[in-house]
């Protein structure tokens, strides 16, 4: 089979096409044949990760150090990147019970990557579910992610209809789904990004739409019930101003600093510090599938690249200039 291999950390021209050996799936496993996959902020600083240094990093030390040493210290122990797909079951394992041979699925890797490749095999438990109909497979590609995670996130905001949300980073690959997702709880969503990604958030059913290099949100005056920062580009020293009374700040990325915050602000009333980490499952996943089929959840394609264009791909993310999802078709 074809896959997308590095074996050195570095820029894109460490990622090269191969032929690898077809797997074959356990007895609890399904053998994929991947159409699509995508490529998200995880797969570049996966390749190049050696250079990701602790400040960089969007988690505390502890988690960077454990996941330096899971994808190997001077060089990569995950030869295959790739953590989103939509493909084909090919092939069932003698014990697999939810999926037969022909069905169409897309699903998460999570960070065992791996969906650079013709195939891949993973087990029925695993973050994999039916496609969507409504959508091709390079679509469903861009979903499992940025969606599931999402999905978790808002869940520890405990919206009611007729609040308001700011979601910092709305354009992104969390950001683009929490907005959609809050709007089915009713509430008010005002999106911040760049300019050249306005219209996509607006278009993706965000009530306001920011620009951050011509306007600071916590110093517009206006309050929210919920502030979620993707990336924790902001704090909560700025924005619990903007927060009403008993208002959550909902970080997605987070340091010890915000922990300690999360901490304190637990133990008074009022404005509080959420520190979330998404918990995947593939009933989620089904979930977000439902809602895709009914209409709630829509997904931007910026850029489709062949396989063999992967690291022109990487590099085209690098550059900072797509407005939407990265696809790589595979099949």
């Amino acid at each position: 089979m074809k896959a997308v291999i590095y074996t050195d950390y570095g820029s894109p021209e460490v990622l090269k096409l191969a032929e690898m050996e077809k797997p074959t799936p356990k007895a609890d496993e399904i053998l994929i044949k991947i159409h699509a996959t995508t490529v998200k902020t995880g797969d570049i600083w996966a390749r190049n990760f050696k250079a990701i240094s602790p400040s960089q990093f969007s988690m505390p030390f502890l988690l960077w150090l454990l996941t330096r040493l899971e994808f190997g210290v001077n060089k990569p122990k995950k030869k295959i990147l790739g953590a989103e797909f939509s493909g084909e079951v090919e092939a069932v394992g003698s014990n697999v019970t939810r999926f037969k041979k022909g069905d169409l699925v897309f699903g998460y890797r999570g960070a065992a990557f791996g969906a650079n490749a013709s195939y891949l095999c993973m087990s029925e438990k695993g973050l994999v579910t039916i496609k969507p109909d409504n959508m091709s497979h390079a679509e469903a590609a861009t979903v499992p992610y940025g969606a599931v995670t999402a999905f978790n996130l808002l869940r520890k905001a405990n919206l009611k209809p007729g609040q308001k949300i700011l979601i910092n980073g709305a354009s992104g690959g969390i950001g683009s789904f929490a907005l959609q997702l809050a709007k089915t709880y009713g509430v008010e969503v005002t999106g911040v990004c760049s300019k050249p990604r306005m219209e996509m958030v607006k278009s993706l059913g965000a009530d306001y739409a920011i620009d951050y290099t011509k306007e600071d949100f916590t110093r517009n005056g206006k309050t929210y019930d919920v502030i979620l920062d993707i990336l924790g580009k902001s704090s909560f020293s700025r924005c619990q101003h903007s927060l009403t009374e008993n208002g959550i700040y909902l970080l997605a990325s987070f340091k010890m600093l915000q922990l300690w915050q999360m901490l304190k602000t637990s133990m008074r009333g009022g404005k509080k510090v959420v520190c979330a980490m998404s918990m995947e499952s593939s009933a989620d996943l089904e979930q977000i599938k439902e809602m895709v089929e009914i209409g709630k959840i829509k997904t931007i394609i910026d850029k489709q690249f062949p396989i063999h264009q992967t690291a022109d791909a990487h590099r085209y993310i690098e550059a900072g200039k797509m407005v939407g999802n990265v696809v790589i078709m595979v099949a």
